[in-house]
């Protein structure tokens, strides 16, 4: 049977810029058993500008499905895609109302009865793990079988919704034949029309998760059980990606990587003996479950960046999504992953509709913790209600629309706006869309919350130390804080929309210093200092590495560097706050720091007075001879002339060779 596989139409920057896995999935089980199936990627077309945006865009994706004259179409949608997926299947059946419409996926799988019931477009809805359902349904059609026999599957019999009874879940994932990437676009055509650096392919390791957080339907999906490839098939099934697709890096899609320690361990094993470890790959990671020998074999392996999900800084939050989060522990893994040369992505969720002020604060006041530590890169979001969690089922009777959240955008089609239709839609029900709807928060309103969640991150990522400590100062509400901050740039700015790094970095030194009582200057004297650290080592990132003077006889420094000197000792003040001792005052201390920006990695090193004067002036407009004549009367009195000139000489060519100088004599 001919059979066309539907990714709908979405775009966004940040999110389906790869293939669609498990439309792979199902077109590879569905040619084994003989049928002829087609990927249709309308994602991927959007971005390379094949397909209209407007009014007419689904009815240009019905055209393209119909030219492969399949029998069925499948889709499969998320909560986002959902309102697309629609309206594609409208467009199809006012073409052709005799091709059989059928819809899978996680949201799918909780709205099965709902969506059969709302949309007489879609002839059946396949529940939960896909490959085998799927592929019985289409034989059963081809066979002109009832669909409604099929376990998994739920369809219309007799103008009523029949459900089928549960399929059992598979027990051995290494039963599914290999991804058929040959049903998909190559991966160059996705590095090029999602401007990746490389080539990217997904990587499927498990399956399931065995928690319960109120908020993610995975656990729901998979029914708790988790299950996992092996290591074997694993590492095959990169090197046939990278060999026969090219592929240069993997997105390692499994909640509970790290969950087995002896896993992961074989895992890193079999790509280190397979000589794949220049094949880069991210992961999500448990903290509980890792520790510095595992983070060095894993980094080792190729593993760039892990994800943790640490949702809320406050103890009772965690209790309400049924989470946990040691802070001491999350804040040492934060600081081990770094220190092993990988990037800890963190995720941070605020809004529940419990939550009062004090939860939130103490979410941005973890967050901020976090991003002392260094190098991380934060993500916050409010709640999305999924179907299928504890948090629908509890609160879908409560859904407001407010704002868009991160997962109700990617539908703007109509010059940066919805489509009517689509707007429509989602207004039809509530729990069916609830993934475009909020939830009321006790503590703080919605529409500042989202501000919050949007632009926060600028502040964990350039100013965690002193914003911390200037809430601490003033016994003020992060929260409160940050929004005050946001209404100075706006003044400033005469701009409503979201901050940006810019009006980040511009701004909040000036909002921060107006702060800064005279009082508050005399009781935290640490906090001027501490607001100059990270403004110098934000100008050593913001500034392009430079190259070489145009005379070589005037050495330079390269722009990724910045130094400065400070009345106390830094190195101490950082190390402090990193292990969550906050003090007011440290003893006077003379201290230099040069700020070394190289790739997305901060380094910070000390110097002595000699070396920071030098370095200064190697600004690329004295000369090796001027950086003598005017050092020599504060380090070189008690020296000749030649012997203080080579003392400066070596001191450039040792920043030369440290790749601070661009240049030297």
């Amino acid at each position: 049977m001919k059979v066309s596989l539907v990714f709908p139409p979405f775009h966004l920057e940040s999110l389906y810029s790869l293939p669609p896995l498990g439309l792979i999935n199902l077109g590879t089980s569905l040619r084994a058993a003989g049928h002829d199936p087609v990927i249709h990627d309308f994602v991927l077309d959007l971005r390379e500008g094949t397909l209209p945006f407007g009014e007419s865009l689904y009815e240009a994706c019905a055209e393209r499905v119909l030219a492969d004259n399949p029998r069925l179409v499948g889709f499969s949608a998320q909560c986002t895609t959902y309102p697309a997926m629609i309206g594609v299947a409208r467009a199809i059946k006012r073409r052709d109302p005799f091709v059989a419409c059928v819809a899978g996926g996680h949201n799918a799988s909780f709205v099965d009865r709902e969506t059969l019931d709302h949309f007489p477009e879609f002839d059946a809805v396949v529940r939960g793990e896909g490959e085998l359902a799927f592929t019985e349904l289409v034989g059963a059609l081809a066979s002109d079988r009832p669909a409604w026999e099929v376990p998994g599957v739920t369809a219309r019999r007799a103008g009523k919704i029949a459900q089928a009874p549960e399929r059992d879940l598979m027990d051995r994932l290494d039963d599914l034949l290999l991804p058929d990437y040959t049903l998909a676009p190559p991966l160059a055509r996705y590095k090029q029309a999602f401007n990746l650096e490389r080539s990217i392919a997904i990587l499927e390791v498990g399956r399931g998760c065995p928690h319960a957080c109120a908020y993610c339907s995975e656990s729901a999906m998979w029914r708790r059980r988790i299950r996992t490839f092996s290591v074997e098939r694993l590492v095959a099934e990169m090197r046939r990606l990278r060999d026969g697709q090219g592929a240069e890096c993997f997105l390692l899609s499994y909640d509970q990587f790290t969950a087995d320690r002896d896993f992961v361990r074989r895992f890193c094993e079999g790509v280190l003996n397979e000589g794949l470890a220049g094949l880069g790959w991210y992961c999500i990671s448990r903290l509980d479950t890792v520790d510095p020998e595992l983070f060095a074999l894993m980094r080792q392996a190729g593993c760039e960046s892990m994800c943790y999900g640490i949702d809320s800084g406050s103890p009772r939050t965690l209790s309400f999504i049924n989470k946990r989060i040691d802070e001491t522990l999350l804040h040492q893994r934060v600081r081990e992953t770094t220190e092993h040369g990988m990037n800890p992505t963190l995720s941070f969720i605020i809004g529940f509709p419990e939550e009062e002020l004090a939860d939130i604060d103490a979410t941005l006041t973890l967050a901020l913790k976090c991003g002392i530590q260094g190098n991380v890169s934060p993500l916050m979001q409010l709640p999305t209600v999924l179907p299928g969690t504890s948090l629908h089922r509890g609160y879908s009777g409560r859904l407001i629309r407010e704002v868009d959240t991160y997962f109700a955008m990617g539908l703007e089609f109509l010059d940066g706006r919805r489509l009517a239709g689509d707007e429509a839609l989602i207004r039809t029900d509530p729990a069916l869309f609830s993934s475009f709807y909020n939830l009321s928060c006790a503590g703080v309103e919605v529409k500042k919350l989202a501000q919050v969640a949007a632009s926060f991150p600028l502040i964990i990522n350039f100013f965690p130390k002193a914003f911390h400590l200037l809430t601490l100062a003033r016994e003020e509400s992060p929260t409160l804080m940050f929004l005050s901050f946001l209404e100075y740039v706006r003044e400033r700015e005469n701009n409503p929309g979201s901050l940006t790094a810019v009006q980040c970095y511009r701004h909040f030194p000036s909002f921060a210093e107006k702060l800064l009582s005279e009082e508050l200057r005399l009781d935290w004297p640490v906090l001027p200092e501490i607001l100059r650290y990270e403004g110098m080592a934000l100008k050593a990132a913001g500034i392009p590495v430079g190259s070489a003077p145009a005379d070589p006889g005037r050495p330079a420094r390269r722009g990724n560097t910045a130094v400065a000197h400070f009345d106390m000792d830094m190195e101490t003040v950082v190390e402090d706050l990193k292990a969550g001792m906050v003090k007011k005052l440290y003893p006077a201390s003379v201290c230099s720091i040069v700020f070394v920006h190289e790739g997305d990695r901060l380094e910070v090193t000390k110097l002595n007075l000699f070396g920071k004067d030098v370095l200064e002036l190697c600004d690329g407009e004295h000369s090796l001879d001027e950086i003598v004549k005017e050092l020599q009367p504060r380090h070189g009195v008690e020296m000749e002339e030649s012997v203080f000139a080579d003392h400066c000489r070596d001191a450039v060519k040792t920043f030369q060779l440290r790749g601070l100088v661009a240049a030297a004599a």
